[in-house]
Parts: structure tokens; C-alpha cells; sequence
């Protein structure tokens, strides 16, 4: 729904699209919307002020705003519509920028952004300093943060099928309940890297895929993934008890998820990811089941950071 009190492009002005999922971070979307939104247009910028009834209409308008030639594309949110926003901007050239309201917010991690001052972010918009990263694609869908193949990509599925509670206590019962019975499954691993391709065959608990360090809000299960190296981290939790699994989860907000014997790391271009019954999650959105060929592709998003 574009905004009618948006100003008209006048000639020479600099027209930027801000798409904002409102009820992002328990509503902190449309706050920090009209915050940056004032900022934008106080600088200068034209803003075409933009929210979709959906997710499907809300890429609409991020692929319209793209195909009328933005100077960027601005979202408003968490993850959740980055991921969005990227599958409007990849490989066209047109800079993403982000003014976060999540509530997990790893992409603005990554680039180091003002995470609860929609202002200060505007302000990066306005410095217009561009980065260029990588992406990780599986057909002709990206994402930015870590693709999860395991237990912790049950654990969504189940908490999505849960209508209560809200919020993070809706997760933690899905895990709580998850626990109870969960099994390792069987994984079969297709990995391309610099020293030629390796099968690992191995009974897990999960694995990610990681074009960037975390997901989830911290957790750091792909440290020391970089954004610009071309290549995708991949990371196995091999077979452990369930006790272990429990008391190893504080070491994925400390990022030495690594000192864990049952940790397995590979850096490859691409990767071949098969098991039963995963549909995995990717920045957080639901990805599509296994099994899944992911690859890096260099250079694909330009951010303003």
C-alpha cells in the first residue's frame, strides 16, 4: 500500500523505496518506521513509504520498486523481511539498507547498525556507504544469516504450529517438548571446497549452513563465517545425549560451540544437505525440505552499511 502523503519525485530528487513490516518486534516496526521515515525525508530523500497486507504482496512491492529503478531499497524489520528484501535485490545492483526492528536482527549485527535507534540508522542511509557481501542460494531463493537443518529447524516447525504462547516462551516450549523425542538423524553431506568434493555420512543432531556467524538473535553456531570470503560455513553437531545437547546451548551465544568434541566444520562453495523429514529455515523463514544443494554465490547483494 504506498503512502499518498509521500511527496512526488521532483527533478534531481533522490527516491528511495522504505518497506516496514509494522508489527515487527512487538510493534517496534512501525515506530521506528516514523522515526526514520521523518529523518529520510528532513535530509532530503524522497521516500516512497511502502507495507504489504503480506508477505506476497510485500515482495510485490519490493520487486516494483526495484524494476522502476530506486536509488535503494530500505526495510523496516527483522530478518524476516531482509530475507524478503534480498530476493527483490540480489544481483540487480540496487543496495539494500535496513533500519532494524526485529527481534533477532543478526543482519544488522553483521553490518554493525544501530539496532535501537531507528535514527542513527536512518543516518547510515543517508551516508549512503555501500558494502558488497555474498549470499547463499538454493535454486532461485537466497539468504543472508544461516540456513538450520536440524533440531533446532523442528523446533520452528513445531513452535509455528503453536498458536500460544507468543513470543520467545513459545519456542522454548517447543524445544522443551522437541527434547522429549528427538532422535539423531541420518545426514548425508555433499561438500565442495577448495581441497575437491567429500561425502560425510554421520547420524546429527543439526546442521547449518552459514553464509554469516549466527542466527536466531546471537546464536553463534557458524563463528567465524565472513560475509565476503566466498565461500558457506558448514557446521555438524554430531551424535550426543540430550543432557549434553542441553548443557552445550549457552556455548552457541559465546561462539565456542567449537570446543565441543561432536563439532564438525568444513568451508565449502557449495553443499549438498539430505534428511528425512527437515524442512529447514533459512533468516529465520521457512526454506523448503530437504534435501537442499546450497551454494555461495560471490559478490550477489549490496548493502548500505
Amino acid at each position: 500500500m504506498h503512502d499518498p502523503s509521500a511527496p512526488e519525485l521532483s527533478v534531481g530528487g533522490r527516491e528511495i523505496a522504505l518497506l516496514t513490516n509494522p508489527t515487527s518486534g512487538k510493534g517496534k516496526g512501525a515506530r521506528h518506521r516514523d522515526a526514520a521515515l521523518t529523518r529520510l525525508r528532513e535530509s532530503g530523500f524522497v521516500v516512497r513509504n511502502l507495507q504489504g497486507r503480506d508477505a506476497d504482496e510485500a515482495y510485490d512491492l519490493a520487486r516494483g520498486c526495484v524494476a522502476d529503478g530506486v536509488e535503494a531499497l530500505v526495510v523496516c524489520g527483522g530478518d524476516g523481511l531482509v530475507h524478503l528484501g534480498v530476493q527483490a535485490v540480489a544481483g540487480t545492483g540496487v543496495p539494500l539498507g535496513l533500519i532494524p526492528s526485529g527481534t533477532g536482527n543478526d543482519v544488522a549485527r553483521y553490518l554493525g547498525l544501530p539496532r535501537t535507534d531507528p535514527v542513527a540508522a536512518a543516518d547510515r542511509i543517508i551516508a549512503s556507504r555501500h558494502r558488497t557481501i555474498d549470499l547463499a542460494r538454493s535454486g532461485d531463493r537466497y539468504f543472508v544469516t544461516v540456513l538450520a537443518a536440524g533440531f533446532d529447524a523442528i523446533v520452528n516447525e513445531r513452535a509455528n504450529a503453536m498458536t500460544w504462547p507468543r513470543g520467545q516462551m513459545r519456542y522454548n516450549l517447543a524445544t522443551l517438548a522437541e527434547l522429549r523425542t528427538f532422535r539423531p538423524l541420518p545426514y548425508v553431506l555433499q561438500l565442495d571446497g577448495g581441497s575437491g568434493p567429500e561425502t560425510l555420512e554421520c547420524e546429527a543432531m543439526l546442521v547449518a549452513v552459514g553464509n554469516g556467524p549466527s542466527f536466531g538473535g546471537g546464536l553463534r553456531i557458524t563463528e567465524g563465517a565472513l560475509l565476503d570470503d566466498g565461500l558457506l560455513d558448514v557446521v555438524v553437531i554430531t551424535r550426543m545425549s540430550k543432557s549434553k545437547l542441553v548443557r552445550s546451548y549457552p556455548r552457541l551465544f559465546t561462539g565456542r560451540i567449537d570446543r565441543v568434541a561432536e563439532y564438525v566444520h568444513r568451508r565449502v562453495t557449495s553443499v549438498t544437505v539430505a534428511a528425512p523429514g527437515i524442512v529447514s529455515y533459512a533468516d529465520g523463514e521457512r526454506f523448503g525440505p530437504l534435501p537442499l544443494t546450497i551454494e555461495c554465490v560471490p559478490g550477489a547483494l549490496e548493502v548500505i552499511a
